[in-house]
């Protein structure tokens, strides 16, 4: 069951040793950093007071904006011929975030994805097929050395390419991929138009799902289709990549691996610690990286820490899946409005297809919303009575969960584009 059973099942109190030791080589080594050296200094701390975790609130959160403004070397804490590789965002916003890694950095990232695919279950007898982007993205890159870490034969196919993808499945009866889930719903639909099951076709038994939020149906959904176990997983660049926390067989919360990081749950507005079961900012802290240490790392993502034990007997904390972001929330009428709430009831009803999208409109000074939501095609077959209900159903079940009417419009299947990449579901209007 464990790929490092001493570390994953490690006791309470020695992991908050082995977090203290840790935390205080980090904070030495971030001093190398020009940036942590001007935080400490502007905030008049002490770097040899920092002993704990409880001392961690004693520093300011590190954003992203701070990230961007420290490019390209701000955060570097080793001489530059020590580092390996680096990732970056794409800096389609303005400058891109960039991440160093040393040899050990890769080492410890690579063993921690391994933890990660063996808590699910992938052994060294899988066939993995990597439907990740590669390149600057850490998710194709960090699945793949975890993978042959495991000593799973690896496929490194990356994203999209659909017909590519299915023959690979195939013909090398792939067991384990890794898929963007609003692709996965995508590419069932493009099997079945080759005239194959993809429960009895091929031989998927393990998906991990990542790189965008989902809901709990949108998993269930998937599970149905393949025929297989649909694990959630969080990672992101900034804190190394894909493995930051993992589901186990259990699929009861995501650990969070606290051998590598210093977690806080806190809520966006205050910066105060949320209470167990409360949805709050997760804000990591590196303490086993030496490139580019990063000390409360204000990651926007959305999740509740899990406070009860896990049956797989792990003792690393779990998280919640993925709430949404801090930064995809909209506003619609002065209520906030998370695209996952809208996911979650589309998903719940077996009438929808695997597509929908959120517009936002402004007309007369007055905001509207828009859901297109694809349904089955034998619905289109039927009265017109039936489908009218249906969406009044659906209109009735957002209102409910958001609080606020949209406009819903059922599609044929196939009316509303998707891509074989990471999916727009929110369409804003509004800002232009």
């Amino acid at each position: 069951m464990y790929w490092e059973k001493q570390l994953e099942t490690i006791p309470r109190e020695e992991l908050s040793l082995l977090q203290a030791e840790r935390l205080k080589k980090t904070i030495a080594n971030a001093q190398r950093t020009s940036f942590y050296r001007r935080l400490f200094s502007h905030n008049k701390i002490d770097p040899e007071k920092i002993k704990s975790p409880e001392d961690l609130k004693f520093i300011p959160p590190t954003t992203k904006v701070d990230l961007r403004e420290g490019f390209p070397f701000g955060f570097l804490a080793v001489p530059l011929e020590e580092a390996v590789r680096l990732h970056s965002s794409s800096g389609t916003t303005g400058t891109p975030t960039v991440i160093y890694y040393t040899a050990s950095d890769l080492d410890r990232w690579t063993n921690q994805v391994a933890r990660s695919m063996y808590a699910v279950g992938m052994r060294k007898n899988d066939v993995f097929q990597n439907m990740m982007s590669y390149g600057l993205f850490t998710g194709g890159l960090g699945m793949h050395y975890g993978a042959e870490r495991l000593g799973a034969l690896t496929i490194p196919i990356g994203a999209g390419n659909s017909k590519r993808q299915i023959w690979f499945l195939k013909f090398f009866k792939s067991t384990a991929i890794h898929i963007i889930p609003s692709y996965a719903l995508l590419l069932a639909q493009l099997i079945k138009a080759e005239d194959l099951d993809p429960r009895q076709d091929f031989n998927i038994r393990i998906m991990l799902l990542g790189a965008e939020p989902h809901s709990e149906e949108t998993r269930r959904r998937i599970e149905e289709i393949y025929g297989a176990k649909a694990y959630n997983s969080y990672g992101l660049s900034e804190v190394n990549g894909p493995g930051v926390a993992f589901e186990c067989v259990f699929q009861e919360g995501m650990h969070l691996w606290e051998d590598y990081y210093i977690l806080e749950i806190l809520n966006p507005q205050t910066l105060s610690p949320t209470p167990p079961g409360e949805v709050g900012e997760i804000v990591l802290t590196t303490i086993y990286r030496d490139a580019t240490p990063l000390i409360r790392y204000r990651t926007g993502d959305l999740a509740s820490l899990l406070e009860e034990p896990c049956p797989c007997g792990r003792t690393h904390r779990r998280i919640s899946r993925i709430q949404g972001r801090t930064d995809d929330m909209f506003i619609f009428r002065g209520v906030n409005i998370f695209p996952m709430q809208i996911e979650k009831v589309l998903m719940s009803n077996p009438e929808v297809g695997n597509n929908y999208r959120i517009i936002l409109e402004r007309e007369d000074y007055r905001d509207k919303m828009i859901v297109e939501v694809e349904i089955k095609p034998e619905l289109f077959l039927g009265d017109l009575q039936k489908l009218a209900r249906l969406r009044e159903r659906i209109q009735s079940e957002l209102h409910s969960e958001i609080l606020v009417t949209p406009e819903v419009i059922l599609v044929e299947p196939g009316s509303i584009p998707a891509p074989e990449g990471k999916v727009q579901r929110v369409i804003d209007h509004r800002q232009l």
